[in-house]
């Protein structure tokens, strides 16, 4: 079969890979028919991945079809039109039954806990997709939902909920939203379909910032946000949501906040040693979350907000591609050009 591998950094290359196999009784086989290029999959595509070497392929967002089921499967049938949620999970462990696959007792590597890391799993951005454990890692899709909207599911909109639920965004509430890529654009509707009063954008680039604003929210365009934000919210916001992993944003969100503020980070940091301000914090009554979301304990209620009309995931959804084309698309990503959001691939061409 034809998948997007990786062949070094800044290296995507369409090639011929193995068939999957039947990952156990309790797998599945997924034709793909959509699969999603996320922010997390620069961080191999710059040459940042949790394992050395190449030729392994990536990804891990998918949307698809089971060809394949495993004798002890319960729950799915061949043909069933599914949702390959990012994060894996052993569906056994106390934890994963309780949908916190983040916490999943057997898989604590994250090569072992998501698609396209290296050569444990491979990845989503495929013709095929084996699915292990597929009772816990799979969701039947509702003819309602778009396929644009399910790969804007299988992650993106998981992670911005779960940073808007833990920082508890309560009817009437400010909110400010660092960075309005997928993730922050979903962050935005989050909000909103929480109750939020207003919702606050930054970000550096012109067309997210636009994107964010038809999406209901008030656009903060200085080179002093902090300060902005502060006259615009009375002394600061409710909440802030990061949805970058920068330091800076990180600590503008911990500064746009007022007292008693609650920040919650769903970017990705690598910073082994941030500098907290534990006095800032303090005075303030900060709290700050942050953490990895689990897909499948966030999903069900994303699934019946996507079919009331009350979020629209597929809002997020700019460029489509070829995913023979997959190399030119993920230029086009880390080059943030054209003013791009969300990226999905065609594995059927």
């Amino acid at each position: 079969m034809k998948a997007l591998t990786y062949q070094g950094p800044q290296q995507i290359s369409y090639t011929e890979v193995p068939d999957p196999v039947l990952p156990g009784r309790d797998g599945a086989i997924v034709r793909v028919t959509a699969a999603g290029i996320c922010g997390s999959d620069l961080h191999i595509y710059a040459g940042h991945g949790f394992t050395d070497g190449t030729g392994y392929s990536v990804g891990h967002e998918a949307v698809g079809e089971i060809v394949e089921l495993g004798s002890d499967t319960q729950g799915f049938a061949v043909g069933d039109r599914v949702l390959v949620s990012a994060s894996v999970g052993c569906n056994r462990c106390a934890k994963c039954k309780a949908g916190i696959v983040a916490a999943c007792e057997r898989h604590p590597l994250p090569a072992d806990a998501c698609y396209g890391l290296g050569g444990s799993l491979a990845g989503a951005q495929a013709e095929y997709l084996a699915v292990p454990h597929a009772e816990g890692n799979l969701v039947r899709l509702p003819d309602s939902v778009s396929d644009e909207a399910a790969i804007v599911l299988t992650d993106n909109a998981p992670t911005a909920w779960y940073g808007a639920r833990r920082t508890r965004i309560a009817p009437g509430e400010t909110v400010v939203v660092i960075g309005l890529g997928p993730v922050g654009l979903m962050a935005v509707q989050s909000a909103f379909a929480m109750g939020a009063s207003q919702v606050l954008g930054v970000d550096l680039v012109a067309e997210r910032r636009k994107r964010a604003a038809e999406l209901g929210a008030k656009i903060v365009e200085s080179d002093e946000p902090k300060t902005v934000i502060r006259e615009m919210l009375n002394g600061g916001a409710d909440v802030a949501i990061e949805a970058v992993g920068a330091d800076a944003t990180i600590k503008l969100a911990i500064s746009a906040v007022g007292h008693r503020g609650r920040v919650g980070v769903v970017g990705v940091s690598h910073n082994r040693a941030f500098p907290f301000h534990m006095q800032l914090a303090q005075v303030k009554e900060l709290e700050f979350h942050i953490g990895l979301c689990s897909i499948q304990y966030e999903l069900p209620a994303l699934l019946r907000l996507t079919a009331a009309g009350r979020i629209r995931p597929e809002a997020v959804v700019t460029h489509r591609f070829p995913m023979s084309d997959g190399a030119d698309a993920y230029r086009m990503f880390a080059d943030r050009a054209d003013g791009v959001s969300k990226v999905v691939l065609d594995p059927r061409r």
